[in-house]
């Protein structure tokens, strides 16, 4: 069998693209040592210390990539080409390890690949989630681990905006519809998350509420290692709250499906898994596009 369901890309919705920004070195500065160190707290808490291949979606350049050491193979995968050309320069040539340029909508994956799949700092840019999550879950194996970040609209900061009526236009902390504070953008409600989970085949399964302290006055006064452990203890005593700027899930694919076919690659034009690999490209068979491997990344976007 070599086609998979048609592929159903949102080609109207609109993509945050990081292409050629200044990311990785204006917004990961020191100051935001803290945030990192927290977040990579709650993930170590949360995924599967060994797999057999994990994807990051959404990964940039890779700044969580040494969490993933236990898997036999890891995917990279962003919509941006200069934040994959900055991966390449922290990974190297490691044997295992794919760099992909795709998109969330359409991802070039074969169904059921991935036994698990990370997402950190992605639906905050994220338009059409239930599309995103269905796509996420068309890739996943049966059983799979999906753990995503998410940034949380009902949180404390918002809650008190809210109560002294000084809340930003269209915030409301405890309505369940996204808010879109800036052009892509959004907060999601931690119960709308776990609705969008559900119906998208995924059990949530365990929580944790990250940065807590994320205070510019504190984060200068006290260091981001101390401020990092401290959050990395209240984590799990303080998730049931929600009210942290950040939540982090993990959660398993339910639905049942059939296993995966052992097929690595998908078209993302077509669908079809009829995908023919040679060192510098990959050619759909059914189609006959060829996506070209430049520098190590695969080019696997379905508007190039």
């Amino acid at each position: 069998m070599t086609r998979n369901a048609p592929v159903t890309t949102q080609v109207d919705v609109p993509r945050c693209d990081y292409e050629g920004s200044r990311y990785q070195v204006e917004f990961w500065t020191p100051d935001r040592t803290y945030e990192d160190l927290a977040e990579r707290a709650a993930l170590r808490r949360l995924l599967p210390s060994t797999g057999r291949r994990l994807v990051e979606i959404g990964a940039g350049a890779g700044r969580l990539f040494d969490l993933y050491d236990g898997y036999e193979e890891v995917y990279l995968l962003d919509y941006a080409r200069s934040q994959l050309e900055q991966a390449r320069q922290r990974v190297g040539d490691r044997p295992g390890v794919y760099l992909v340029q795709g998109d969330v909508y359409a991802l070039p994956f074969a169904d059921g690949f991935f036994d698990t799949v990370v997402t950190v700092r992605v639906l905050h840019h994220v338009v059409d989630v239930p599309a995103a999550l269905e796509e996420i879950a068309r890739a996943c194996a049966p059983g799979a681990v999906y753990v995503l970040e998410f940034a949380n609209k009902r949180n404390a900061k918002a809650i008190l905006r809210s109560l002294l009526r000084r809340g930003r236009p269209g915030e409301r902390p405890f309505d369940l519809a996204p808010y879109e504070f800036a052009p892509l953008n959004v907060d999601y409600h931690p119960a709308y998350v776990r609705w969008l989970l559900r119906a998208a085949g995924f059990e949530p399964v365990a929580e944790l509420a990250v940065s807590h302290f994320r205070l510019p006055l504190l984060k200068r006064l006290v260091p981001a290692p101390w401020l990092a452990r401290l959050d990395a203890w209240l984590q799990g005593p303080t998730a049931r709250l929600r009210l942290t700027p950040s939540l982090v899930v993990r959660a398993r694919l339910v639905r049942p499906k059939a296993p995966g076919t052992g097929q690595r690659w998908r078209c993302p034009r077509c669908g079809s898994t009829a995908m023919e690999e040679a060192p510098d490209r990959l050619v759909c068979r059914s189609c006959e596009h060829v996506y070209p491997v430049e520098n190590g990344i695969y080019v696997l976007r379905a508007d190039l």
